[in-house]
């Protein structure tokens, strides 16, 4: 994914939580020289090897069954909050352009069966599950419709070996311009909003650091 410096986001635990938070992912194969993709919801994770990892599967009836082999490369997209940023917000008059967050996950498959893969199901369901007033455990399916759908599915792991994330907030804006782009986006709906929350974590260290430059 290119991107600039300026937006590159290198805090481990920053993108691991972005991660979590916004787990419903897009993972991308090739098959035939033509590339896949399927929206599903990825866990991350770490294996008794201590690495990081992506756990997922999906139905054994999705085409892209047949890329996710062992020691296959794989693409997994995180989308996050966007928003569209009108040059009436600046202090001058410039280009429009667009805020977002995106993490690109690369890694490498490989596929999880029987007990192992109930049981990252059973995990799965928790993560999703758990903070819920009345949380459904895996046990509570009823047997028989549980093993229906346990043999319709493919379960993998995607082995992470690289992560790139873009954090695009306007940081090239000048201090003025971004407090009024962060106005604008909170009068906004709610991916706005959430673009604008972003960018107010990053007032302070993002305009204290211009300050030191400014100093010296």
């Amino acid at each position: 994914m290119h991107i600039p410096r300026r937006y590159e986001e290198k805090d481990k635990e920053k993108i691991h939580a972005f991660i979590r938070e916004n787990s419903f992912a897009i993972l991308i194969s090739v098959n035939e020289g033509l590339p896949v993709g399927t929206h599903i919801p990825l866990l991350l994770e770490r294996d008794a090897e201590g690495r990081d990892i992506l756990m997922g599967h999906i139905s054994k009836g999705n085409e892209q069954k047949h890329t996710l082999t062992d020691g296959a490369k794989v693409l997994a997209i995180f989308p996050g909050p966007h928003a569209y940023i009108s040059p009436r917000w600046y202090t001058q008059i410039n280009v429009p352009t667009w805020n977002y967050i995106a993490v690109h996950v690369y890694g490498t498959i490989r596929i999880v069966e029987g007990e192992a893969l109930k049981a990252a199901l059973s995990r799965l369901m928790h993560n999703y599950e758990g903070h819920r007033p009345q949380p459904v455990r895996l046990e509570e399916i009823p047997e028989k419709q549980f093993n229906d759908d346990f043999r319709g599915i493919v379960g993998f792991e995607v082995v992470i070996e690289e992560i790139q994330a873009a954090y695009k907030l306007s940081q090239n804006r000048d201090e003025e311009s971004y407090h009024n782009v962060i106005g604008q986006l909170n009068s906004e709906g709610e991916l706005s909003k959430q673009v604008a929350l972003e960018m107010e974590k990053r007032i302070e260290p993002l305009f204290n650091k211009e300050l030191d430059k400014n100093k010296k």
